[in-house]
């Protein structure tokens, strides 16, 4: 048992030691999950949600009524 364990943590060192130094990918959201967090930020009804490239960057523009009637649009990166 004893070898085992010393050969598990050697095994999960190892793990870790090959993603150092290399950056976390995030991870992309949906368009349907952009919508959700815009909804909390800005509680309304959704009008439209564009998908557009800034510069490398994926983007969803996503355009509200707010309950006081106004439009809002809401940017939302997506990768997170």
């Amino acid at each position: 048992m004893r070898i085992l364990r010393g050969s598990l943590v050697a095994c999960c060192l190892g793990l870790l030691l090959a993603g150092a130094g290399q950056p976390a990918r995030a991870r992309e959201i949906s368009a349907q999950e952009a919508v959700a967090q815009a909804q909390r930020e800005a509680e309304g009804k959704v009008l439209s949600v564009q998908t557009l490239t800034v510069g490398k960057r994926k983007v969803y523009r996503i355009k509200m009524l707010t309950r006081d009637g106004q439009v809002r649009v809401v940017q939302v990166l997506a990768d997170q």
